[in-house]
């Protein structure tokens, strides 16, 4: 009895413990495969599809062996975008060494000569497996050492056997910490089976562009083709610098992706409504007319173009882009005019108080006499001011609301919203210029005559001092309408740009000691506030305290944006009606200033500052009839980078040519960043390099949309797969 009891717990007790080796495996495979999962999330693979789509960034050619005397002679391979080479021979000897470090030194020959391995982190039990008498190869850079060629961590494997060479490049692809290649590789090339490849284009889409199909063009790029010596040389140069035709057809795809989803966003923005602004043509004509000059024929052409997408029952988004000083804000104000002449109400946003301020200046100015009231909403007002102002905007009394991001709070409601206007639109979030549509909304949900009557969105314009070039415009922008003001309005003196090195300080404030005590006004732009313990600068404040004791005499102000809103707003007021001869500044000045009196500007460390900043700043001046002077102070010795920024700046004074030189330099990826969560990645494509194809995608999105919506449908789907990522608000 006992041992029949005894027997029958036997294999329970003997199936128990494989079960809780199981559930033990069972757990590490899933922990395992979790954090795979997490490993390829981070490099942006959430779906088996994107592993197709995991491209390499190089290749290195293990197609052929290289001689130790060719490999120390330095033949470097093809696709390796190095010297880095595959050696075979066999192993003389092994040895663990201590000085200077712990290292393992494997010394291997062929026929040609010999060649060290060297490593500094190694296993026991490689150096066991590295026994004399092992053939290995290796794969590796070749240099020079104290006892003749070496490899310092070559990848490496021993032979056993006859063993043939791989018949294709082998790629190397992005990855993170904790993903190997090998795993990488695995992983693609179980992706590469398990899903179809065929094209979501018909051949007349494609073909014009001397491209191959999709699944060829995968092919090529994850198993480049072993070719001659010459021929593989040529192929891996195409494939490393991303020219061959395989790449073309990738990043058109892309292209077209990135296109087709932004224009169906611009399509849909076009099936909702808003109020249509009719040509009444009364207030805009008396504004015109009232005008102390006339507009440039670009400044007409830009408010014809604005006046016509106001006048459409869908909402306007048109991004009015123009040169420093060439005339955006009367356009503007034209287009305000617009919407209280039907009874609408128009909201200005500007990103700083001095932005603000200016632009409310500017429309009271222009407005108020014409019986449309304007109100000013910043943050920095008091709870009385802001109770009036609010008040005002809710009622529609106030016609024309300008402010800062103190437009977008909830408090703020508009009794008729039929106009946003927001300027340097790129210094927003999308979340931020949302939140005025809204404001239309509600403005329509809450029963306000003209808006329920009409529309509840309202018409957006952004306007943008920074010219953008026309391969952004297409691509980045392709929701957008684009109007371009590319004409200064006459009378304006053109800037005159010096480069002068720090060590001749004296004689520039020699120079703005003269042009002040001539009636003129002077800017000394400085970068920072405070000491930095990280950037030797020269700050705002050390030099304002200078240039007031080396200036006896003048007046020399101090501005900068940690001051309180009032201390700012007296300081810049203070400047503009000539209070005060010099204002030292940080680039809170850059846009949003003009001061007519103003002709002479110092920029601090120019060679720190981008391009487009240079250029905004150096806007500052030449803003009247005298002629004016920008004077970019430089410390040496300067690198490359900033030697082509300074020259580029010192050559040219018009804003597009500016900004292509700036997308050259930096490139997009920098360059875009100012867009903020708006901007549509790329992962491929480059804008600056790929113009050609930016242009055949775009051309190609509209025929497509408007002929072969399956096609819109399986590309979209294999690009996105269900993700947004394309299409912003």
């Amino acid at each position: 009895m006992t041992a029949a009891r005894v027997a029958s717990r036997k294999p329970s007790t003997s199936r128990a413990r494989p079960a809780k080796a199981v559930q033990r495996a069972d757990a590490s495979v899933g922990a395992r495969k979790t954090q795979v999962q997490t490993q390829l999330a981070r490099l942006g693979i959430r779906r088996s599809f994107d592993l197709v789509l995991h491209l390499p960034l190089r290749y290195e050619d293990e197609t052929r062996i290289t001689t130790i005397a060719e490999a120390s002679a330095g033949g470097g391979s093809a696709g390796s975008g190095s010297g880095a080479v595959q050696v075979e021979g066999r192993v003389i000897d092994t040895e663990v060494m201590y000085r200077p470090r712990r290292q393992l030194v494997v010394r291997i020959e062929d026929d040609t000569g010999m060649l060290h391995l060297r490593f500094f982190n190694f296993y026991p039990s490689q150096a066991r497996a590295l026994a004399e008498g092992v053939t290995v190869r290796a794969f590796g850079e070749v240099k020079g050492g104290f006892f003749g060629g070496e490899m310092i961590h070559p990848r490496f494997h021993m032979l056993r056997g006859a063993e043939s060479l791989p018949q294709s490049l082998t790629p190397v692809y992005p990855t993170t910490a904790g993903m190997g290649q090998a795993l990488l590789r695995k992983l693609i090339e179980r992706a590469l089976v398990a899903h179809p490849l065929e094209d979501t284009l018909p051949e007349r889409v494609y073909a014009p562009l001397g491209v191959p199909g999709f699944g060829a063009a995968v092919d090529a790029i994850h198993h480049p083709r072993a070719l001659s010596a010459a021929g593989a040389q040529r192929e891996a140069r195409l494939l490393q610098d991303r020219s061959h035709p395989a790449w073309r057809r990738i990043k058109f795809d892309e292209l077209l992706a990135q296109q087709l989803s932004m224009r169906i966003h611009y399509r849909q923005r076009r099936a909702r409504t808003a109020p249509s602004l009719a040509d009444r043509g009364a207030l805009t004509r008396r504004l015109q007319a009232a005008l102390p000059f006339r507009l440039t024929a670009a400044q007409q052409r830009a408010w014809a173009e604005i006046a016509r997408d106001l006048e459409a029952t869908h909402p306007m988004h048109r991004l009015l882009q123009g040169d420093v000083g060439s005339g955006k804000t009367v356009v503007a104000a034209l287009a305000a005019l617009r919407a209280v002449d039907n009874g609408f109400q128009a909201a200005v946003m500007a990103p700083t108080e001095i932005l603000a301020e200016q632009h409310y200046r500017k429309f009271h100015e222009w407005l108020s006499p014409l019986g449309a009231s304007v109100v000013w909403l910043t943050g920095s007002q008091t709870r009385v001011e802001r109770r009036a102002a609010l008040a005002a905007i809710a009622s529609g009394e106030t016609l024309v609301a300008v402010g800062t991001h103190a437009l977008f709070q909830d408090t703020v409601q508009f009794k008729a919203l039929g106009l946003a206007i927001v300027d340097e639109q790129h210094r927003f979030g999308v979340a931020q210029r949302l939140a005025l549509r809204k404001k239309g909304r509600r403005a329509a949900a809450a029963g306000a005559e003209a808006s329920a009557a009409s529309g509840a969105e309202p018409h957006q314009l952004m306007m943008s001092a920074t010219p953008i070039p026309r391969t952004l415009s297409m691509s980045v922008y392709a929701d957008l309408d684009v109007s371009v003001i590319d004409e200064l309005p006459p009378g304006r003196t053109p800037v005159v740009t010096k480069l002068i090195a720090d060590v001749r300080r004296t004689e520039v404030v020699a120079r703005i000691r003269d042009a002040c005590r001539e009636g003129r006004q002077a800017y000394w732009v400085c970068p920072l506030i405070e000491e930095s313990e990280s950037l030797d600068l020269q700050t705002a404040i050390d030099t304002h305290a200078a240039l007031a004791a080396d200036l006896p005499g003048l007046r020399v102000g101090l501005a900068h944006g940690r001051l309180g809103s009032a201390e700012k707003a007296e300081i810049m007021g203070g400047f503009m009606r000539g209070e005060i001869d010099v204002l030292v500044a940080t680039t809170v000045i850059e846009v949003g200033v003009d001061v007519p009196n103003a002709s002479l500007m110092v920029i601090e460390h120019a060679e720190r500052s981008g391009l487009a900043q240079l250029h905004q700043l150096r806007g500052r001046v030449g803003r009247g009839a005298a002629e004016s002077t920008c004077i970019l102070l430089y410390q040496g010795p300067l690198s490359q980078s900033a030697r082509q920024r300074l020259k580029v700046i010192y050559q040219s004074s018009d804003g597009f040519a500016i900004a292509e030189a700036d997308l050259a330099l930096r490139g997009p990826g920098e360059y875009l960043g100012a867009r903020q969560s708006g901007a549509p990645l790329l992962r491929f494509a480059d804008l600056l390099e790929d113009k050609s194809l930016v242009e055949a995608a775009h051309q190609a999105a509209e025929r497509l949309l408007d002929t072969d919506p399956d096609t819109v449908r399986r590309h979209l789907e294999r690009w996105l797969g269900g993700r947004d990522e394309f299409v912003k608000a």
